[in-house]
């Protein structure tokens, strides 16, 4: 029977669940997207759009039906079984401290492991109501099983995800780099490349689908398991050959202006197109390059700033300063200007506050002011944690404009295969402890199976206030990454996302500890890398990403700590010594 008399913990628990999710798709989902939008792959609203899309769909769609009845079980619920509703106390102390702490980091601009957030909520919790003793610090049983469980993997997930996702980031990218980019005629070579990495991003996803899970049954054996991972790769590659290819074709090598995405379904039909006429307006591919020089062009620059004559490498001062300029006429200091983004909220109409157009001006800077941040150009702001940025963008290689612009498809497809999973997955992090909280409301009792049922209502709750919490405050997690760690393109960032998603199957395969966050920050590192030199990666932000990790789960576990044993050991009327 549902225990009204503790009402008022469903209403907490519910606001503070809410809040957590919130703060999720702030700062996890924010980050997993800030490659994208540093490399250009996409615009700030477009990724908005398709990590709402992605994250609600795994959320909803695939998202796990049960849940541990206490998240990354470090307590035993066994401990609870005569007293249930002090279990709920806990849970709502575990979220409660779990989405204040990710409220200030997300505030500060610090991404953090909302995984390990939720941890730190449920030990703190776990050492006030049943001791220390009662916490799981090492995995039961032996080899793999010892550690992939317990308060343990936190630690170890501070190597293991960023050293191995950097790894397999550098890997390939050190393929594309060497065998593409570097080399003559890379968009020629770049089409051969192309279809093959969207066949292997397509074998990761289904492998991420049938290996994770989710609500969902997979009655295969271990071949047929492999043969639809490869059947499913095979197949995407084919059709990325027969539709996307000949489109990019026409783009790329042919300048077609005319053709646009709505095109792509024509597939080889387009190369029987005519020529196409000059283009009016003299519009080409983006510059993915924009707003970053090259050290030769950095370093004429800053002589002719300081008034040197002769500038290194030939040409005077002026003259150098001159090409530097040359298509950036905007510019008042000779840094390359991006365009202005074009404001959705707008301003401030003028009239009394509850007049219409006001009142729906405050509702447009509410919901959309997220939306007008120009993250990329953020990603630049000089600070005590930014350094010389300028100087760490120009040791990175610029490549070919257009072999870039064909990995962008591929980054558009990783970085959706990771929100769709993380969608699926880490929302339990938020619902997990709510369904908790919700079944012992309903039930009064502890599920026996030691697994919380997830209604399909709070599936969506939590996959609404993420999508919520990306669109009014990710922006916040979105400028202080990116361009501010090293310099990203598509090439680098679609690296970067692969091995990010590599070593999250690995790791589950495998029953290793990861973070989803751990992983990206550790392929974007293992990624500058491969430019040849440690100074195209700013140190002081990766320590500062790291000084997050290693405070994340003392600092919930304090708050949830503090909190709890304060309720359960308060004086009460009618139960004074």
């Amino acid at each position: 029977m549902p225990l009204h008399q503790y009402d008022y913990l469903l209403a907490i628990g519910t606001i503070f669940a809410a809040l957590d999710a919130w703060n999720i798709g702030a700062n996890d989902v924010a980050n997993s997207w800030a490659t994208s939008v540093a490399s250009h792959s996409v615009t700030y609203v477009q990724a908005m759009v398709l990590a709402s899309i992605m994250e609600f769909a795994g959320s909803l769609g695939v998202g796990a039906r049960v849940a541990d009845t206490i998240r990354t079980k470090v307590v035993d619920t066994s401990l609870f079984v005569n007293d249930p509703a002090l279990l709920m106390l806990g849970m709502v102390c575990a979220v409660t401290a779990s989405s204040l702490y990710l409220t200030m980091a997300t505030r500060i601009g610090l991404p953090v492991s909302t995984t390990h957030s939720i941890m730190g909520g449920v030990i703190g919790m776990g050492v006030a109501a049943v001791g220390a003793d009662g916490i799981q610090w090492v995995g039961k049983g032996s080899g793999v099983n010892s550690v992939n469980s317990g308060v343990v993997q936190v630690f170890l997930a501070w190597i293991i995800a960023p050293g191995l996702s950097g790894a397999f980031g550098a890997i390939i990218f050190l393929v594309t780099k060497y065998g593409v980019m570097m080399r003559s005629n890379p968009v020629y070579k770049a089409f051969f490349t192309v279809p093959i990495y969207f066949g292997i991003t397509a074998c990761l996803l289904t492998m991420l689908l049938l290996w994770k899970g989710g609500g969902y049954t997979i009655n295969l054996t271990d071949a047929e398991v492999a043969g639809t991972i490869v059947g499913v790769g095979a197949g995407w590659a084919l059709v990325i050959a027969f539709f996307l290819m000949p489109w990019l074709y026409r783009v790329v090598i042919k300048d077609d202006w005319q053709l646009r995405w709505w095109h792509i379904p024509m597939g080889p039909l387009l190369l029987r197109r005519p020529d196409p006429p000059a283009n009016p307006e003299n519009a080409a591919i983006q510059d993915f390059y924009a707003g970053h020089l090259t050290k030769e062009e950095l370093d004429a620059r800053r002589a002719a700033e300081n008034g040197d004559v002769e500038v290194a490498g030939g040409g005077t001062a002026t003259e150098k300063k001159a090409d530097v300029l040359e298509g950036s006429a905007d510019s008042d200091d000779g840094r390359p200007q991006r365009p202005q983004i074009k404001k959705i909220v707008g301003p401030k109409p003028e009239g009394k506050w509850h007049s219409g157009p006001v009142l729906f001006w405050y509702v447009k800077w509410a919901l959309l002011r997220g939306v007008d941040q120009d993250v990329v150009s953020a990603q630049n702001r000089k600070d005590v944690l930014s350094g010389d940025l300028e100087e760490l963008h120009a040791h990175a290689a610029h490549y070919d404009n257009k072999a870039e612009y064909m990995y962008s498809f591929l980054q558009v497809m990783t970085a959706a295969t990771a929100s769709f999973t993380h969608g699926a997955n880490d929302i339990a992090n938020a619902i997990g402890p709510y369904a908790t909280v919700f079944q012992i409301w309903q039930e009064g009792s502890i599920p026996e199976s030691g697994k919380s049922e997830v209604p399909t209502w709070i599936l969506a709750f939590g996959g609404a206030c993420l999508v919520i919490g990306l669109w009014t405050y990710g922006y916040n997690i979105m400028r202080n990454l990116g361009n501010r760690i090293t310099l990203h393109s598509p090439s680098r960032g679609f690296s970067m996302e692969l091995g990010s998603a590599v070593t999250i199957i690995l790791a589950t395969r495998l029953k290793l500890p990861i973070s989803t966050t751990q992983c990206i920050t550790g392929a974007t590192v293992g990624v500058g890398l491969c430019s040849g030199t440690w100074r195209t990666i700013n140190w002081r932000m990766v320590a500062w990403i790291y000084m997050g990790w290693f405070i994340t789960l003392p600092m919930t576990g304090i708050i949830s700590g503090c909190l709890m044993g304060i309720i359960i050991n308060a004086p009460r009327w009618g139960y004074g010594n």
